[in-house]
């Protein structure tokens, strides 16, 4: 049964890289850490979004969402029989949404966010069974807004319709803390870990204040990642991960806003439960579903969706020192009633259905 964690963990840890749609975007996986020996990974995902709805004035928003790339870096060694160190590089946040000319409500607005991380951990085996890790991880992040449309107010009054703004790149830097208990005669691993909020400082530039803008204050969510694993027969693994994030506490307000925010979510909890299948000595797979369940339907016009159900499926080949592990997922993202203004639902501008997301990913481990 020790042998099945080094066959199909790879798999349990990759069969979850292809999920689509969300701003949460890589779930901020640690799994390298728990790898046998030396190792490095690139891993490069593909995720082709379409989140489409009618607005109020009965014209269609068309495709908003943009396609977008997700690529990652880890390395991890042992420094001794008790301890390991990894430093692992993602992109664990991010949005793009482009509402094209036919929305007269919304036509125009968009909005471009993205994230990069690098995180090194240490691990500290107490015993067979119990162990200990953390460490620090600094973060960019960058953004650009822009309002359009009818739904901002009439252009030639003093509304938000026209307005831009550009938060420049900001590094940022927080910590992660964890702890995990292994049982290796069966495959078992359950591990608890802890990514706290990163503050940021955005050099702003607004449209609507030439003069200059104080730098905008937020925080990207603290969040808990519950992953566990375990062999349940011969050659075959159950795996799963529970993942809250905070993301009510994640606000953008320049000061044209005066107080308000871009982006109002709420807290997320996404659930993952999949079985991973050793078939030979070359040759693994894995199917994984994810679900997260929906919210509140109004929802902020640079983020028209809310809830998803996705299938995963995931395929590992191993040759020699070499891992190549490969997957394709299909979500189905909820129901959303995009709204502007500060009167809900008076304010609801357009409806959002049926809307979905394909990923691939492709993930290649080198042990050396």
């Amino acid at each position: 049964m020790k042998k099945l964690v080094t066959a199909l963990g790879a798999v349990a840890i990759s069969a979850t890289a292809a999920h689509a749609g969300g701003i949460d975007r890589s779930g901020q996986n640690i799994g390298i850490l728990f790898e046998k020996g030396r190792l490095v990974e690139l891993s490069f995902g593909r995720i082709m979004p379409s989140v489409s709805g009618i607005d109020l004035a009965s014209n269609p928003t068309g495709n908003v969402a943009v396609d977008y790339s997700q690529i990652g870096l880890a390395y991890k060694y042992d420094v001794n029989a008790q301890t390991s160190f990894a430093l692992i590089i993602d992109q664990p946040f991010g949005a793009k949404v482009n509402y094209g000319p036919t929305s007269t409500l919304l036509g125009g607005t968009k909005a471009d966010a993205s994230s990069t991380a690098i995180t090194g951990l240490l691990r500290y085996k107490f015993n067979e069974n119990f162990s200990a890790f953390g460490g620090l991880r600094a973060q960019q992040a960058k953004a650009t807004v822009d309002l359009r449309g009818l739904a901002y107010g009439p252009v030639a009054a003093p509304t938000l319709n026209g307005y831009s703004v550009a938060l420049a790149s900001d590094w940022g830097l927080g910590y992660v803390a964890g702890v995990a208990y292994e049982k290796p005669e069966i495959a078992l691993r359950v591990s608890l870990t802890y990514n706290s909020a990163i503050s940021h400082s955005f050099k702003t530039t607004e449209n609507f204040a030439p003069g200059g803008s104080p730098n905008t204050k937020s925080k990207t969510p603290q969040s808990v990642n519950l992953d566990f694993q375990t062999g349940v027969a011969a050659n075959t693994l159950v795996f799963g991960q529970i993942r809250w994030v905070q993301w009510s506490a994640f606000k953008l307000k320049p000061s044209v806003l005066a107080g308000a925010s871009l982006v109002n979510l709420e807290d997320s909890i996404t659930y993952t439960l999949g079985v991973g299948r050793k078939f030979s000595d070359a040759w693994s797979g894995a199917v994984s579903v994810v679900y997260e369940k929906p919210g509140d339907r109004l929802v902020s016009p640079l983020a028209p969706s809310t809830g998803k159900l996705g299938l995963t499926l995931a395929g590992i080949y191993t040759t020699g020192n070499m891992k190549i592990t490969t997957g394709i997922n299909y979500t189905k993202l909820g129901n959303a009633t995009p709204y502007t203004g500060a009167q809900i639902p008076a304010n609801t501008r357009a409806n959002f259905s049926g809307n979905k997301a394909i990923g691939v990913g492709v993930k290649v481990a080198y042990t050396f």
